[in-house]
């Protein structure tokens, strides 16, 4: 294959050399993690961490808020809405990236069936780096499932205040 040149197979290598193992790439328009589906706002994630819950996984952290009906800021009002936290403390750039794509990927691979108006931020701990890929989109799944039944539940919690340990 020349150089600069485009593969017409779905099939590319993963390396610029053209040696390598091959990689799908996904082009259906309909699974990609459209930005409708994500949370982008600063005072998005803001509002989850001071008014939302916390459920604690083994390698990460899901903090969750149901949306009000009324609330037409970013997206339509009745589907889920993900974010992710990669703090520097997790690493360097490179990590933080990598950690970053492999959340989006495990959250795109097991997106629940039912839609409801919640925000679901995921904060990974470093681990996420060294677990295979399986048991990442499985706890990523555990964690939505997770944040969908209990975001349904009355909150009787009051509001997580910043510098307050419980």
């Amino acid at each position: 294959m020349e150089r600069g040149a485009v593969a017409q197979s779905p099939l590319r290598m993963c390396c610029r050399s053209g040696i390598g193992c091959p990689v799908q790439v996904v082009t259906s328009a309909n699974s990609a993690f459209s930005k409708s589906r994500r949370l982008l706002r600063r005072g998005d994630f803001q509002r989850v961490y001071q008014l939302g819950r916390r459920q604690f996984t083994g390698n990460m952290t899901v903090f969750f808020l149901r949306r009000p009906q009324t609330t037409q800021a970013a997206g339509p009002s009745g589907s889920l809405r993900v974010g992710f936290t990669v703090g520097r403390v997790l690493g360097g750039a490179v990590e933080r990236n990598r950690i970053k794509r492999r959340m989006r990927e495990a959250v795109r691979t097991s997106w629940p069936a039912s839609d409801a108006p919640i925000d679901v931020v995921f904060q990974p701990r470093k681990a996420v780096l060294d677990l295979p890929f399986a048991v990442l989109a499985g706890e990523v799944a555990r964690g939505l499932q997770l944040a969908l039944e209990r975001a349904r539940e009355p909150q009787d919690e009051q509001p997580i205040k910043s510098g307050e340990r419980k």
